[in-house]
């Protein structure tokens, strides 16, 4: 085994060294984990949310409750797939928290005044994929994110968003239909 191999301290997924330290609390290995899987999470949020300011603040949030949950990972799976299970549930959670304010907030005879952020590209933009992919619509973008680029199975998707499988599977098909179109521009 190499050095540098040796040194690193994740090793299988219920034998991960850093995990097992910071959940005896120590803060210096859950800054290495923070270090560690940041980006991977931060990725997530972006593609999730389409939106680079509430991808920063909700990868802090699934941090945040990391640390709080970190005594219930049992190590069952690997830490990375628990965190990045932890990260798609803030991400579906704050949706459904900002949607049930916005509810609250606009009475049903004013739905019309809720408009999603849909930006439209002019034929000078360049458009690549992530581009195209944070144009959708949210639950079409989500649906897509979750199925085509984090691998979750239709029922996985339905039980996360509370909805059916047939919306699961209706929703990724318009996000591949609008992606087509995007693309082809």
């Amino acid at each position: 085994m190499s050095k540098k191999k040796a040194d690193k301290p994740v090793s299988g997924p219920s034998g991960n060294l850093t995990v097992q330290r910071a959940q005896d609390g120590d803060l210096g290995a859950f800054e290495e984990l923070y270090r560690t899987h940041m980006d991977r999470v931060f990725a997530l949020c972006l593609r999730l949310t389409a939106s680079e300011e509430r991808a920063q603040q909700l990868t802090q949030d699934t941090f945040v409750l990391a640390w709080e949950k970190l005594s219930s990972f049992r190590g069952e799976a690997a830490f990375a797939t628990w965190l990045h299970r932890l990260a798609v549930n803030t991400v579906l959670q704050d949706k459904r928290a900002r949607r049930r304010r916005r509810e609250r907030i606009v009475s049903a005879e004013d739905a019309s005044l809720i408009v999603e952020a849909y930006v439209v590209p002019t034929p000078e933009d360049r458009i690549d994929l992530e581009r195209a992919i944070a144009q959708l619509p949210r639950r079409a973008r989500t649906v897509f994110v979750l199925h085509d680029v984090e691998g979750y199975r239709h029922e996985e998707i339905a039980e996360m968003m509370k909805t059916s499988i047939g919306t699961s599977k209706a929703q990724l098909h318009r996000a591949r239909n609008l992606l087509r179109k995007m693309l082809a521009r």
